[in-house]
């Protein structure tokens, strides 16, 4: 869900899909704890990409009615193929440009999106156009994460510059990998009301094996290794030192180390 002219930073292989998945998987109760809809709503999630959100919401809200949307055929697919083989039943799909919704006005109880804004040049613009298929009263949640927030440890300034190379990149892309720290200026910018935005920090060292295997490893480090093509055909970074930055990030996971990111969750309310 972004501009077709700007390529998606993380790009669509299949190992992003499994990446996306894994990170839905291990951050379900710290990002979704909170996301539930009264019965009977009808909600409408904005870029749903895979379905890796898309599963965790239908789950948690069995009778609530959702309409997921994508602009990538592809991954709309995909969404379909998991919600069905899951046997969820209360989800309906449709290939749809966040910039040209084909709703009309107040058409939706709630709206979610999750990782969106991140990839849009314009967030202030996409969020109004949202409020527009949103009826009065009703809320827009939106998660995003912020990779100024990573700190690890044993330190490694070769990683620290991996980090910092996937930002550019999807500054170039248009996006903004930091945005997690603006969404309260943006939600208020677009003119949504009594907005509540919470951090959602991931912790992981040696007690917590689980994280330092799904965050860590399988979320984090996959998703900026995942971009080591581009930083190399760009010069970003020597291929001996991006492999020394990515060998950095895979360290932090190990049984003496230490991982830390947080996410945020901004609420606000169409009056």
């Amino acid at each position: 869900m972004m501009d077709p002219a700007k390529p998606y930073v993380h790009g669509y292989s299949e190992r992003e899909a499994v990446r996306l998945s894994d990170q839905a998987r291990t951050l379900s109760a710290l990002l979704h704890h909170d996301t539930f809809y009264p019965s009977g709503a009808r909600v409408l999630e904005a870029g749903c990409g895979v379905g890796s959100q898309t599963l965790v919401l239908a789950r948690n809200n069995p009778q609530v009615s959702f309409v997921s949307v994508d602009i990538n055929p592809a991954s709309l697919e995909q969404a379909r193929r998991l919600i069905e083989q899951e046997g969820i039943g209360n989800v309906s799909f449709a290939q749809a440009d966040l910039f040209r919704l084909p709703y009309p006005p107040a058409d939706f109880d709630h709206i979610f999106l999750c990782f969106v804004l991140e990839h849009l040049p314009e967030p202030v613009l996409a969020l109004r156009i949202l409020m527009e298929s949103l009826k009065p009263g009703g809320t827009l949640t939106a998660i995003e994460g912020d990779h100024g927030s990573t700190y690890f440890y044993p330190d490694n300034g070769h990683s620290r510059r991996a980090i910092e190379c996937l930002v550019e990149l999807q500054a170039r892309a248009g996006g903004d990998a930091l945005i997690g720290r603006r969404l309260y200026p943006l939600f208020t910018a677009a003119g949504l009301r009594r907005v509540k935005v919470s951090p959602r920090t991931v912790y992981a060292d040696g007690g917590r094996p689980e994280l330092a295997e799904g965050f860590t490893q399988k979320t984090f480090a996959a998703m900026v290794e995942g971009v080591g093509e581009k930083v190399l055909a760009e010069r970003m970074m020597s291929e001996e030192d991006w492999q020394r930055g990515i060998d950095g990030l895979y360290r932090a996971a190990e049984e003496d180390g230490t991982f830390n990111y947080t996410f945020f969750k901004a609420v606000g309310v169409k009056e």
